[in-house]
């Protein structure tokens, strides 16, 4: 019970901002032109939900997971290398200086030209934007392992693929996380933002197209179901984060 009020307690000002924008808008603070009242937008919201908000938030959570996963993969595997490898470190880290503060939807005209308008492009683009945080978060965490854990387990007869594994990789694991919860984020950001310019499916592109038809209560209803998808997917990975970490406790 307890646990219950807490967890309403908590998302009380969500509540709070459904109420005040459906009061702004019934008062005509604003025109529903611009700001239709939340009542109604939770209306289109049910009509749409099954037969065009879920199907096309579904394809593009699909893009956004398949990019997010393989730049997860390749960004820790990549970061670690950076810090444990000199060599590596030289070559790859110009590349990530020089990427890292470029606005990844400055690619889109770049995606679109060499990838074209499919889901390839879309994928490249969220993949470029999540890996780069993954990349930045590994290499600060497998740096930043004390060297006294590193002397310790080459004292035990460890391999530098043993260290690795049982030393570098769970003592960043944590700094890790932190940075794949900020990709997550950038995914759907980029997700969203590559749609409403290069596809013809998934909710941008539905977002863009309900706001060109003048369908505001829809464009409105597609926002929140996009927004509702990221808070649920950011609640999920915290859960997961922590069951992962649990160790430290």
């Amino acid at each position: 019970m307890n646990k219950t009020i807490a967890l309403a307690w908590r998302y009380t000002p969500i509540l709070l901002l459904a109420l005040a924008w459906e009061a702004i808008t019934q008062f005509g603070l604003i025109s529903e032109y611009a700001l239709p009242t939340f009542t109604s937008v939770l209306v289109s919201f049910g009509d749409l939900f099954f037969e065009e908000l879920l199907p096309h938030t579904a394809q593009s959570v699909a893009r956004g997971f398949t990019a997010l996963v393989v730049a997860i993969v390749v960004g820790m595997t990549a970061g670690i290398l950076m810090a444990w490898y000199k060599p590596i470190r030289i070559v790859v880290n110009p590349f990530i200086q020089m990427f890292y503060p470029l606005p990844k939807s400055a690619l889109i005209p770049l995606t679109i030209m060499w990838l074209g308008l499919g889901d390839v492009s879309k994928i490249s683009l969220i993949f470029i934007g999540c890996l780069l945080p993954v990349v930045v978060s590994a290499f600060n965490a497998a740096r930043g392992v004390e060297n006294v854990l590193v002397w310790s387990a080459r004292g035990l007869g460890a391999t530098e693929r043993e260290v690795l594994r049982e030393v570098v990789v769970p003592a960043a694991l944590p700094e890790v996380l932190n940075g794949i919860r900020v990709a997550l984020a950038l995914a759907f950001i980029l997700m969203v933002t590559g749609e409403l310019i290069i596809a013809n499916n998934g909710i941008g592109f539905l977002i863009n197209f309900l706001g060109d038809g003048g369908d505001y209560k829809g464009m409105f209803a597609g926002v929140i179901m996009i927004t509702a998808v990221g808070f649920c997917a950011d609640r999920l990975y915290l859960m997961g984060m922590r069951r992962i970490l649990i160790w430290r406790e």
